[in-house]
């Protein structure tokens, strides 16, 4: 069996020096049929090691309910690692950030009023121990010291930029050894002052995340603990995007050079991320910034060595220069881009309005003020509140306090605008001149925040409902988590009518490949191929494009269903060979 240790600030592998030259890539992200591709161009790029996180929230979507299949088998990513040459890291949180929704924290922690999280609180202690107890043992197996890829296991993440319960850490490092996790584990942090002291433990081994300033990160390491090899856990090669802020784009060149300065000094390093992916569904996570509630597109090509569809990039290139000065290539030839689809424009032919089809998707749940979706064990979506305004003013402004995230306002079901919870002080006059109407609230979920203080992120309206100079009360309450569309009853139409509503077209492909579907002059929603999540849009950009990979595709006839929360220009969509991020 295979041992990997440390000695004299070295990693050493079968008692040789090892460079970890590792890439990120996140099994969650990438269907499951291109894992292999993947993964051989990571090696080919120069790299030894593949390094990913897992979430939580997609393997236990319900207390209790464990899903390791499909796309989700982590252990059969991990053998396939192994087979294409490649040791492994992982990076089991159970927090994870990653621009990913919650950071990988489960929905239904929040139905529990008292939870605090990435703490020594009990409940949610408890929770982490079940979720360990069932992925741990599939991946225990599969380290080197047992024949396998596995080198090392990070203990949570980035903590240092959280919290400093040590005693929290403690228990997590008692729950890997109890589930039979015996190699490696370290911590990464940021280098600046005081985060490497609150997020590792003394007996474990850290290491620093950056993009740049390697040097300066490096000497934070070497003070905090003098013998640890220097590893930059996270080499930030790009970033992500939010929506309505630019698209970024970090030059190879500039990418290379920092890259090179780790290297030259004997670094190991691990890209961050090699091959980003796409957050399919509803799984895009957000920030918090001074404030202001940020979501996270659905792409995450994050400008990385490979794109959000597998393509060589000039940063590939240009990192794989740097590497080969510093480690033998592998000599595997790189393959050529695989092919696109255009298909051209697709008319969505069939529509279904979401008030004439509301019942079909849900059931109400009456209550006297608004509630959370986790108080109705909702995770994703939208949530619909309804309720009946009797001798009102005939015209008052409408406040929504504490909402998360976005609300459609409807009187008698004709659209009124806008509240979002970027704008907490906003309020919207609303006209009644009868003095009676129907009051709907369309709440989007856009993405709970996945990292910082504010991971406390319950979803629709936490507060009240106020109109003028008084709260609202007896509501109608309907979860619109959207998984029962085949309920819906669709109407034909020859053009977009005034939404919220869903459309429904049908295309043919002699061949499928990877293509990606633009909406121009479409407002903003989700997308479906074949029942499959593609994710959302939004015209205030900057992604214009939704990723499909060709795996989703069937040769003959194939589905397109796109729930539009507003209005159209028109009903045809198209399918394009490039992106637009």
């Amino acid at each position: 069996m295979d041992t990997f240790t440390i000695k004299n600030r070295q990693f050493l592998f079968n008692g040789e020096p090892f460079r970890i030259l590792s890439g990120a890539m996140h099994y969650f992200r990438v269907p499951p049929e291109y894992w292999d591709d993947r993964l051989y161009k990571l090696r080919a790029m120069g790299c030894n090691t593949l390094e990913t996180y897992t979430a939580w929230n997609l393997h236990e979507p319900r207390p209790g309910e464990f899903h390791f299949e499909g796309g989700l088998d982590l252990a059969a990513y991990l053998r396939k690692a192994a087979a294409h040459g490649l040791r492994v890291i992982l990076r089991p949180g159970p927090y994870i950030c990653a621009e990913w929704e919650f950071g990988g924290l489960p929905a239904w922690l929040l139905k529990d009023p008292s939870m605090r999280l990435r703490c020594a609180h009990p409940a949610y202690l408890a929770a982490v121990e079940r979720y360990f107890q069932a992925l741990l043992p599939q991946i225990a197996p599969l380290q080197a010291g047992r024949g396998g890829p596995l080198i090392a296991v990070q203990v949570e993440n980035e903590y240092g930029s959280y919290g400093n319960d040590h005693t929290y850490l403690r228990r997590l490092v008692e729950m890997l050894h109890q589930d039979g996790i015996d190699c490696l584990l370290f911590t990464s942090d940021g280098w600046s002052e005081g985060l490497l002291e609150a997020g590792n433990l003394p007996e474990l081994l850290p290491a620093v995340n950056f993009g740049s300033q390697s040097a300066q990160a490096f000497s934070r390491l070497h003070q905090y603990q003098p013998d640890a090899p220097l590893m930059c856990a996270e080499f930030w090669d790009g970033w992500f995007d939010t929506w309505g802020q630019p698209h970024h784009a970090a030059p190879a060149e500039q990418a290379a050079a920092a890259l090179e300065e780790i290297l030259a000094v004997g670094a190991s390093v691990n890209f961050y991320m090699f091959h980003g992916g796409t957050n399919f569904g509803w799984m895009n996570g957000a920030n918090l910034e001074k404030g202001q509630y940020l979501p996270t597109v659905t792409s995450y090509d994050y400008n990385a060595p490979l794109s959000e569809c597998g393509d060589l990039t000039p940063k590939y290139h240009a990192f794989r220069q740097v590497i080969s000065k510093y480690a033998p290539l592998p000599g595997l030839p790189l393959p050529d881009t695989s092919p696109r689809l255009a298909l051209g424009e697709v008319a969505l032919t069939q529509r279904a309005g979401l008030w004439e089809n509301l019942e079909l998707l849900s059931s109400p749940r009456l209550s006297p003020t608004p509630l959370p979706m986790e108080a109705l064990d909702q995770a994703y979506g939208f949530i619909l509140y309804r309720t009946q305004l009797r001798s009102v003013p005939p015209e008052a402004p409408l406040a929504i306090y504490s909402l998360h995230d976005r609300a459609q306002v409807f009187v008698d079901g004709e659209f009124v605008g806008v509240l979002e919870r970027a704008q907490p002080e906003q309020s919207l006059l609303l006209k009644v001149p009868g003095g009676s109407a129907r009051l709907d609230l369309l709440v989007e979920n856009q993405g709970r925040v996945n990292y910082g203080p504010a991971l406390l992120d319950r979803k629709g309206i936490l507060g009240e409902v106020w109109l003028g100079r008084h709260a609202l009360f007896q509501w109608e309450i309907y979860p619109l988590p959207l998984s029962e569309r085949r309920r819906l009853r669709y109407e034909t139409t020859a053009e977009a009518l005034p939404g919220p509503a869903f459309y429904r077209g049908l295309f043919q492909v002699a061949q499928p490949a990877d293509t990606f579907l633009s909406l121009p002059g479409w407002s903003k929603g989700v997308a479906w191929v074949n029942g499959r999540h593609l994710g959302r849009y939004w015209e205030i950009g900057p992604q214009r494009t939704l990723y499909v990979p060709g795996v989703w595709l069937r040769p003959g006839q194939n589905e397109l269903v796109v729930f539009e929360q507003h209005q159209a220009q028109h009903n045809r969509v198209e399918f394009v060979d490039q992106p637009q991020l």
